[in-house]
Order: structure tokens, then C-alpha cells, then sequence
């Protein structure tokens, strides 16, 4: 075992996030803690539920403690669905991918023009008639490019065209002539505003939410150029209706998330924090890490994303700070020994050494993920 340890660990922390396609980050830590007990019979193993904003959010808050409230919202092509987020009494965390995320469609152009950050804003309502006055949005795995045009719509922003109420979708902002923010949710002037992502690109551009993500959710080289003409009328809209609170922040990092709902966030007078950070912080890392020999990560592919905010690097950071050295292990991974040192990691063990053939990792990802923290871990 490399790391930095003479002798084997007695206690390990897992902090692992899903096997996308296979594993939940519950049922992977789950599966790893059985390889561990196998060679270390003795080791005492604690987990702590971890996400980045993205899939898996929710369900790492109600891990942490947060209870679950379910409610009906709108879905990201228009329909009226039930969906959930996690709290307590002050706290609300709220999962872009669990309301209108990219799973719960076939992506085409079409969808990719018409789908709606709606339920989103349908959940911050919810979230503020009930009390809670911190709101933690994770934007990860949306399905829309609109600019978070939806999510305010539900809050109360009326956006006007040439003949009368915009429908929704980033194609419509196309024709966006004003907004009128009178009607905007009075709870939203004391609440504290938390926009968790993995990701830090502004709006627009070649490096913003349409020309970069709008292919994944099913844009071609048309709808990317109308999703993108949407969201500069939409940002210069709102810069003039809305200057102090809108000019300039379409340029900052984390506008680009979620088809730009960072960008709605962020003129509501949101927080840009990390994800995983938030998450940790919010699952009590530093608290249970302070006692440990070793931490274990992991996720389904280590690449060149997970050097950017995803779950593996944030955890190595998060460890490094108490002295504790941290292993990955993952379904595959794209980077390089040297790439992985240099973000915290001290070695990373992937499935397909175990299995070289990708479908037979994804289905019996469990099994072989025992197999493959017992040889992380053997002496």
C-alpha cells in the first residue's frame, strides 16, 4: 500500500462519489468497505456521503443528516412531477439533476431549444414559503440552456416579448424584450444564496454554457447558435432592467453552469462555492478526517474534469489539510500518476486493471470494487 505509511491503516475514512452507470457513492463505499474488512479484519471504517452539486446531491444531504421534503414541480420539458430536496430547519439543498436534470429526457435539438430551468425556481419558492432562509442550489447535470431564465420565471420575473409572456426555453430568449421584476418572491431579500458547482465558465462564448455544454444535451451547430443569441438578449436584458444586480456577472466563473442557471443565481445575489467543498462542509469532513490513517475516494473515471472541482481532488485537498494521505480508485482513469500527485492523490487503482472490458466493469462494478480495495490496501 503507497502511502506514506509504514504500518496498515486502523482506521480509513471513505468519502467516495457514485460509479456513474453502476454505483451509487452509498452502495460503492458500501462495497469497498467489504474488500477492506477482508485483508484488514481489525480496521475500523467510517463513511462520510459526498457530491459536487451534481447527481448524487440530495441524496449525500439526506446521508448528512437533512431530512427529505417532496414536493410537485415542473420537469424539464413542462411537466408537472413530483421531486424532493433535502432539509432542515434553515438549510434547503436543492438538486438541479433531481428537478429537471438531463436523465429525465431523450436530449435532441429540440429539447435542448424547449427545456426549462422551471422547477428549479419552483423548489427555491417552495424552500422560502416554508422558512428556510439557506438555500444550497447544486447545478450539476441539467438538462436546459436557458439561462436561468425558468427558475426566476417561477420566482416571479415576468419576461415580456414583442407579444406579451415568453414561453419557456433558451430558444425564446431570442425574442426577449423586457423584464419586469416586481413580482419577485419577497423571501428572496433575506436569504442566503449558496450556487454549488463543479464547473467555472461564464455565460457566453466559446467557453460558456451553449457552445460548450449545449451539445451534450442534444444542441447541433444550429441550436447552439440560437441557444447563444438567446442568452446574450437575455443577458443584456437583464443588465438593463436590473444593472446592479445583473451587468457583468454573465462574465463571472460559474455563470456557464447548469445552462446558465449560475448566471440566475449568481444575479440573485448567490455565493459561487465548490461543490464538493460545500458538501464536505456540510457532511462534517473535517470532524471525522482529523482521526484517520487513510482516506479513500473514488469515482466512476478519473479525468481531466475531476481535476477541476470533481469529488476526488476535493477530497485529497480536503485531507492534505490534516496531514492524511488519500487513494482513489476508480472504473478508469485518464490522467497520470504524476497528474494525480499533484492533486493530493497518492495512487490511484482502477477497475479495468481488475477487467479490461468496460461492459463487465460496469456490471459487476460491486464485486470487483472489493477486489480492488483489497489490493490497494495489501501490504
Amino acid at each position: 500500500m503507497q502511502t506514506g505509511n509504514e504500518a496498515s491503516p486502523k482506521k480509513i475514512l471513505l468519502a467516495l462519489d457514485k460509479f456513474k452507470g453502476s454505483l451509487t457513492a452509498a452502495e460503492a463505499a458500501d462495497h469497498v468497505a467489504i474488500g477492506l474488512r477482508r485483508v484488514l479484519p481489525g480496521v475500523t471504517i467510517a463513511s462520510v456521503p459526498v457530491a459536487d452539486g451534481g447527481e448524487g446531491t440530495v441524496e449525500a444531504a439526506l446521508r448528512a443528516g437533512l431530512g427529505e421534503v417532496r414536493l410537485m414541480a415542473t420537469g424539464p420539458l413542462g411537466e408537472r412531477r413530483e421531486t424532493r430536496y433535502a432539509a432542515d430547519a434553515e438549510t434547503a439543498v436543492i438538486e438541479m439533476a433531481e428537478i429537471s436534470g438531463l436523465q429525465m429526457l431523450e436530449p435532441t435539438a429540440q429539447t435542448s431549444l424547449s427545456a426549462t430551468s422551471r422547477g428549479v425556481g419552483d423548489a427555491i419558492a417552495h424552500a422560502l414559503d416554508t422558512g428556510r432562509r439557506r438555500i444550497i442550489i447544486g447545478v450539476g447535470g441539467s438538462a436546459s440552456t436557458d439561462g436561468g431564465a425558468g427558475m426566476l420565471a417561477a420566482l416571479g420575473l415576468r419576461l415580456l416579448g414583442p407579444s406579451g409572456a415568453l414561453p419557456d426555453g433558451g430558444a425564446a430568449l431570442g425574442d426577449l424584450v423586457e423584464v419586469d421584476a416586481s413580482d419577485l418572491h419577497a423571501g428572496l431579500s433575506d436569504a442566503e444564496l449558496i450556487l454549488a458547482a463543479d464547473v467555472d465558465n461564464p455565460l457566453l462564448g466559446p467557453s460558456g454554457a451553449a457552445q460548450v455544454y449545449g451539445p451534450q444535451k442534444g444542441a447541433d451547430p444550429q441550436s447552439v447558435e440560437r441557444l447563444e443569441a438567446g442568452l446574450a438578449q437575455w443577458a443584456a436584458v437583464l443588465g438593463r432592467a436590473l444593472p446592479e444586480q445583473a451587468q457583468g456577472r454573465d462574465e463571472l466563473a460559474g455563470a456557464g453552469a447548469a445552462g446558465g442557471v449560475g448566471y440566475a443565481c449568481l444575479v440573485l445575489g448567490a455565493r459561487f462555492q465548490a461543490g464538493v467543498a460545500l458538501m464536505l462542509e456540510l457532511a462534517g469532513f473535517d470532524e471525522h478526517v482529523r482521526d484517520v490513517d487513510l482516506v479513500i475516494t473514488g469515482e466512476g473515471s478519473l479525468d481531466a474534469q475531476s481535476l477541476h472541482g470533481k469529488v476526488p481532488v476535493g477530497v485529497a485537498q480536503a485531507a492534505a489539510q490534516h496531514g492524511v494521505p488519500t487513494i482513489a480508485l476508480a472504473g478508469r482513469s485518464l490522467i497520470s500518476a504524476a497528474e494525480a500527485v499533484s492533486a493530493g492523490i497518492e495512487s490511484v487503482h482502477t477497475l479495468v486493471e481488475l477487467e479490461p472490458d468496460p461492459a463487465i466493469c460496469m456490471a459487476q462494478a460491486g464485486p470487483l470494487l472489493e477486489t480492488l480495495a483489497e489490493g490497494a490496501v495489501a501490504s
